[in-house]
């Protein structure tokens, strides 16, 4: 005789499945919808959308990072808002408005803590990735004037349980060190160049490039040898050359490292430069469509995906990473805002964000696969990233 105990245990069991299926987030991912303050769950096994998730606020210029399970998406909104979202339950966990006007963050290395870089207030906020409760406040430099803090841009996780980051304003660069617990460490590097605006971390964590909107150049800082400062990369690069109004300012976490080469879009020219990535020299300059954005490599290194500001963001061109050609010229739709490869690169996923759409590509047979609804879509991120540094 079975006892009624055992059979509730096994109908909550039951019910619990049918709630909640097991299955893996390896493959799944979110889609950005900015008009509307939502986010869509996909999956790429199948491209298909999975559900949608409303209340996050303003998404206009929102970043995603992933739990190293790859469970919970973390979105940072341009409203200060920071979400947790568990992707496997479809909702959100927890949020909190942190400031006034956020633009991007990070997850620590070892997945425990979640830093905002602030416009407003202007500085750092580190938080617990469990609770989201506030673990540090770091405030940013005061303007000379003593109006406001410095806005903070280009905030990376690196390797050693640290963030770094620029301040647009002040012209620096912060290293914080939580490596010794909650009370973080902060190397400053002064002088860096005119309005750092966006950075990269090369995929071995070494490296942090901040661009630079107000001077031709980048400025380089080896993590291995902070205490060789600050290096001038690829300066005057568009010397001689008029610069176009620019519409869109470029992201350099879409800046790619593909191999011994690196690849940047030049601000406000219609150009993709080429750098070798041992030496930081520029070597080449390839002509594109117009004002690139992201500038992004198949995971294999063999192309170069590149999109572009307005007017000409209907386009997107691939580049051959070897002869630097153009192979194709792709026309997707309106405005295509942002383009993510699955972590195999067997899939390119791009949002057409005025043709109200998500296209899946085919990035070796350049044909595209499947279209999928979206409201105003932006910014496309895969769980995957979970495992990426500098992020």
């Amino acid at each position: 005789m079975i006892r009624p105990i055992l059979l509730f245990a096994a109908a909550a069991m039951l019910s619990a499945c049918a709630q909640q299926p097991l299955r893996g987030t390896g493959d799944l991912g979110v889609v950005v919808e900015r008009a509307t303050g939502s986010l869509q769950i996909i999956e790429s096994s199948n491209q298909s959308q999975l559900a949608r998730v409303e209340g996050l606020g303003d998404l206009s210029h929102a970043s995603v990072v992933f739990s190293r399970d790859q469970r919970y998406a973390y979105v940072f909104g341009r409203d200060g808002g920071l979400t947790k979202v568990d992707l496997l339950r479809q909702r959100i966990d927890r949020r909190v408005v942190q400031g006034g006007n956020s633009i991007g963050g990070a997850i620590s290395q070892d997945g425990r803590l979640i830093a905002v870089g602030n416009y407003e207030p202007g500085g750092v906020k580190v938080f617990d990735a469990e609770t989201l409760e506030l673990v540090a406040d770091i405030p940013a430099t005061p303007l000379a004037d003593g109006s406001r803090n410095s806005r903070v841009v280009g905030v990376l996780d690196a390797p050693g349980r640290r963030f770094i980051y620029s301040l647009f304003d002040t012209n620096e660069t912060w290293l914080l060190d939580f490596s010794q617990g909650d009370t973080p460490t902060v190397t400053r590097f002064e002088n860096v160049g005119k309005q750092p605006y966006d950075a990269l971390l090369t995929p071995d964590g070494r490296y942090y490039i901040a661009g630079l909107f107000g001077e031709d150049g980048m400025a380089k800082i080896d993590l291995w040898h902070t205490v060789r400062g600050v290096e001038r990369i690829v300066d005057g690069y568009g010397r001689g050359q008029e610069k176009l109004p620019v519409y869109k300012m470029p992201h350099l976490e879409g800046w790619t490292v593909a191999g011994d080469q690196t690849f940047v879009p030049a601000i406000g020219q219609h150009r993709v430069l080429v750098m070798d990535s041992k030496s930081w020299k520029q070597t080449d300059a390839i002509d594109v469509a117009g004002q690139p954005v992201f500038v992004m490599a198949r995971p294999d290194a063999r192309q170069i995906w590149v999109n572009f500001a307005h007017p000409d963001n209907g386009k997107v061109q691939v580049i051959d990473s070897e002869t630097h050609e153009i192979i194709a010229t792709l026309e997707p739709g309106p405005a295509v805002l942002h383009m993510e490869f699955t972590a195999r690169g067997d899939q390119l996923w791009l949002s057409v964000r005025d043709g109200n759409e998500v296209q899946v590509w085919d990035p070796y047979s350049l044909k595209l696969i499947k279209r999928l609804p979206a409201q105003s879509p932006s910014g496309i991120f895969f769980s995957s990233r979970a495992h990426e540094t500098g992020l």
